[in-house]
């Protein structure tokens, strides 16, 4: 994860926790908002991987069990190692493997957090993060125009609150940021979108703001 990547990220994040208007959000509330959020990643992180732990050491156990209580190893003397003995049925192993999935997933996030973290030290990270924010404060009235003028067929007051956090973020860095090329916005916007939304709201959101890259004829 590079640092503009982490920044829109934690920028939508914190978008999460801004009333209707920031107008008086200053760089010391931007600042505790941040660490307010990144201390909650963090237990989140933790508490994904004690999860992983516990399904892990579950799956241990029931192997354990499985092998110790075989007849093949029953019938043996006490003091002898235990000899491998053949898996359950496909039907009943293909369950535990799906959670064993899962669980890898659960690392892979909180890692991916955990790196997030990392990476909100980082003083370009930051910097970028009040660039969105400061930017948005100022504009985010013709912010706000935009996106309803290039939602075509689109009731923008019913669009859910995550959608309308990464558009905003987005139309941000596109119109009044512009420090990042327009598609490396817009892929990652959309991948915001599949992340934390639904596919539906990863094409809307791309539509938007490739009409919106039309409309001011961004190059």
């Amino acid at each position: 994860m590079n640092a503009r990547r982490a920044a829109r990220e934690l920028s939508l994040i914190l978008f999460s926790q801004l009333t209707k208007k920031a107008d008086k959000l200053d760089n010391e509330k931007i600042i505790n908002l941040l660490l307010k959020t990144v201390r909650t990643m963090t237990s989140v992180a933790r508490d994904e991987l004690e999860l992983t732990t516990s399904s892990l050491l579950e799956m241990q156990e029931y192997l354990d069990n499985l092998e110790i209580e075989h007849p093949t190893n029953l019938k043996r003397p006490i003091d002898s190692e235990n000899l491998p003995v053949p898996i359950p049925l496909t039907s009943d192993m293909n369950g535990r493997v799906n959670s064993l999935l899962n669980v890898a997933e659960k690392s892979f996030q909180a890692i991916e957090i955990a790196e997030m973290v990392i990476l909100s030290q980082s003083s370009d990270v930051f910097e970028y993060i009040i660039k969105i924010i400061k930017n948005y404060k100022e504009h985010q009235d013709d912010i706000k125009d935009q996106i309803a003028n290039c939602a075509i067929g689109w009731d923008i007051s019913r669009l859910i609150k995550i959608d309308h956090d990464i558009l905003n973020i987005a139309v941000t860095e596109l119109l009044y940021v512009q420090d990042a090329p327009i598609k490396v916005i817009i892929d990652e916007a959309v991948e915001l979108a599949k992340k934390y939304s639904t596919e539906d709201s990863s094409s809307f959101i791309n539509g938007v703001l490739g009409q919106i890259v039309k409309t001011n004829a961004l190059k």
